[in-house]
């Protein structure tokens, strides 16, 4: 093949593509994707809850205390 048939060839694929897929989505920013919230303060009530911990731990070994 010489290099006018690649070109065209690779210009009709990218057609193709274009075609099927569209453009590609906008670009997120950072500051859109994070969100700045305050933390609630600590008390007694928040402490350690041992029937909850299943749900923070997922490792055999911690939750055994191992």
């Amino acid at each position: 093949m010489n290099a006018i048939n690649v070109m065209n060839a690779k210009d009709a694929d990218a057609a193709v593509r274009r075609a099927r897929f569209g453009s590609l989505p906008e670009r997120i920013r950072l500051e859109d994707m994070s969100q700045v919230v305050q933390a609630a303060p600590a008390t007694a009530a928040s402490g350690y809850d041992p029937e909850g911990s299943f749900k923070y731990y997922s490792c055999l070994a911690l939750d055994l205390g191992l």
